[in-house]
């Protein structure tokens, strides 16, 4: 196995400083005055100490709303934040200012968390396209080299892809061999032998070999930019939904307004007194405003969201977790989610005639292997670690490296090779064929190792299947009625195998990035809601097409993070069925709390239609609605609402 370059540096991120935002900006000043004033009020201070406070609350949370509303309004849509801040500003006329910025601060926070959440995935979008490099060497036809801008090759140019280097462009191996990491792209765990006639991709990274890459894709239609492309276009999918809601927001807003005018109208023109008009009409405003509704979902959804990042799952909004609780089926990656995404050894086997046993083989392998930084290499040395086995690197002379093959070097007086048993069987004989074709069936990557050119004995290698996986895989499963589909673009022995662990029959292997999106696009043409867990690069467009995303965040890639809807940071893989449940929990402590709104708005409304609702009797019952809907959502705070693990049931 060759030596690979020492891995090169993440791409730089893109970060958008949350205070760069001005939805942001202004949140944050609106609460900090909000906070000032509100003691100041209850304690029956000086006028003059709190209303300035509570002036500036309305001015500079209520602009940005009020200025993107009336800009709706010039086009005719009436947006529900600029009637939340009419309401808001309908309760100061009648002296209910506490209200009015409350009711300020909610929207301004809400409106500031969907801006840091959009900036946020934007960044990462733009920062996917650092992994591709930014100028690449091609070769001129009688033979000479110049550096160029990537973006600037043509299909049918020839580059040089020296060691170390991310490759320009998709295109196809003319000449040379290496092992190239493709894990950005494809999400396979290891590098993969790349030769003459084999197709790479821009971002992959080259391994020690040199190779002559023709290109046949444009730059801009490479595999990478249509992973940017996909998750731009995926996250506009989920528009219908907006759109819906918006329509809702439209209707409600226009019936509020005309309601609210004519009960100030209607008194007036039969001949009521200007003032009591106008009282009943600010009454109504505050009954009728929805706070009641908007506490009904936010407390259970946050309370929940509050919940399960005590226990490592970050949901990034309410919205995710109202929508994790929706899904009825998942589709799992294979590298990084199921597994660790780390190569192990998993089995040590001697051949006949070696004379030593599975300690003085590993021993061995690793000592060959410890001057190379290819991923196997490095799996054979901490194995052998972990065993308590010696390596001692300086017993090695003569190391030499072969891309695709292995490498070669002598230990202790003793040649030893390790390698690829497809280029050393010729010299294994049969037995050391059967063990091979044993563990590949098995879904191990298999090398063979000879000592002074006798087959050895031969080592597989694995990526881990997590501890939690097959549990997790079963209480999914229970939780949505359908068993887990798997998504890899690993190669399908391998993935089948592993699947077969864990209790998952449908497997779709070898897929890249497009196809993984064309699966989740399938499903929900059919009215599924899609789960869709992964970590990599490779997993973002199909994180943002599906329903909800959720990316494993230990080692996961940037990417990943920043598309999926929920990350869970500890890597622990049981914690997915158990959010599923709790979202579940949260979305029926939503209903109740609509129903208990809804009801204490319609008495109040019809109170102050029938018989001239007292306006501290509306304010009383308005915020006695907010208070028990808000100690209701509260309840799912506590540690007894978070499920078991693994089985994602209480």
């Amino acid at each position: 196995m060759p030596a690979v370059a020492a891995t090169l540096p993440e791409p730089p991120r893109r970060r958008t400083r949350v205070l760069a935002l001005p939805e942001a900006r202004g949140a944050l000043a609106a609460l900090v005055l909000f906070l000032a004033a509100l003691p100041l009020k209850l304690v029956d201070a000086p006028v003059w100490t709190w209303a300035p406070l509570f002036a500036a609350t309305y001015v500079i949370g209520g602009w940005e709303p009020g200025r993107e509303g009336l800009k709706a309004l010039r086009h005719r849509t009436l947006d529900v934040d600029l009637l939340m801040v009419v309401a808001a500003l309908g309760a100061a006329a009648v002296g209910q200012v506490l209200d009015g910025a409350l009711l300020i601060v909610i929207f301004a926070t809400s409106g500031a968390l969907e801006a840091v959440a959009t900036a946020r995935t934007a960044d990462s979008v733009r920062g996917l396209l650092d992994l591709a490099p930014s100028t690449a060497t091609r070769l001129l036809p009688d033979g000479r080299e110049e550096t160029v801008a990537a973006e600037d090759l043509t299909i049918g140019d020839t580059v040089l892809v020296r060691p170390g280097e991310r490759v320009g462009a998709d295109g196809r191996v003319l000449d040379g061999e290496s092992d190239v990491d493709q894990a950005t792209v494809t999400g396979e765990a290891m590098p993969v032998a790349k030769r003459s006639g084999d197709e790479v991709f821009a971002g992959a990274v080259n391994g020690s070999g040199a190779l002559r890459v023709r290109v046949e894709r444009d730059p801009a239609d490479s595999v990478i930019a249509r992973i940017v492309k996909m998750v731009e276009e995926a996250s506009g999918t989920k528009a219908p939904t907006q759109l819906f809601i918006e329509k809702i927001e439209q209707r409600y807003s226009i019936g509020m307004v005309a309601a609210t005018v004519a009960v100030f109208a209607v008194p007036l023109a039969l001949g009521a007194a200007l003032e009591p008009a106008l009282l009943r009409a600010m009454t109504f405003m505050i009954v009728a405003s929805p706070c009641a509704v908007v506490l009904s979902t936010m407390p259970p959804l946050l309370s929940a969201i509050a919940n399960a990042g005590r226990h490592g799952v970050l949901a990034k909004s309410a919205v995710v977790m109202e929508r994790l609780g929706q899904v009825d089926a998942v589709a799992l990656d294979k590298t990084g989610t199921l597994t660790e995404g780390t190569p192990r050894v998993t089995d040590v086997l001697t051949l006949p005639g070696a004379r030593m046993d599975e300690g003085g083989l590993l021993t061995l392998a690793a000592a060959a292997e410890h001057p190379s930084e290819h991923p196997i290499a490095r799996a054979v040395v901490r194995a052998a670690r972990e065993s308590g086995l010696a390596v001692s690197p300086w017993e090695v002379v003569d190391f030499a490296s072969v891309p695709g093959q292995g490498v070669t070097a002598v230990v202790g007086g003793r040649s030893v090779q390790v390698g690829s048993p497809a280029r050393l069987t010729h010299t294994g004989g049969p037995q050391a064929g059967s063990a091979v074709r044993n563990l590949e069936d098995q879904g191990r990557t298999v090398v063979l190792v000879l000592c002074d050119g006798v087959p050895a004995g031969v080592l597989g290698i694995s990526d881990r299947l997590r501890p939690d996986a097959r549990a997790t895989v079963t209480a999914l499963t229970g939780l949505t009625g359908r068993t887990p589909v798997l998504l890899t673009g690993d190669n399908e022995r391998a993935a089948r195998h592993l699947a077969a662990e864990v209790g998952i029959t449908d497997v779709r292997a070898g897929l890249l990035p497009q196809d993984k999106v064309a699966a989740v696009r399938e499903w929900e043409s059919q009215g599924l809601r899609v789960l869709v867990v992964g970590d990599g690069v490779n997993d973002a467009p199909a994180l943002a097409a599906a329903h909800t995303g959720v990316a494993m965040g230990k080692a996961g890639a940037d990417l990943a993070r920043e598309t999926a809807d929920a990350v869970v940071v500890r890597d622990e893989l049981a914690t997915i069925p158990a959010v599923v449940a709790l979202s579940r929990r949260a979305r029926r402590l939503v209903v109740q709390n609509l129903l208990i709104a809804g009801i204490f708005i319609t008495t109040l409304v019809v109170w102050d239609l029938a018989a001239a609702l007292p306006l501290p009797l509306g304010v009383a019952g308005h915020e006695g609605s907010t208070v028990v809907v808000g100690l209701n959502g509260l309840r799912l705070l506590r540690e007894a609402a978070w499920p078991r693990p693994a089985t994602g049931r209480r």
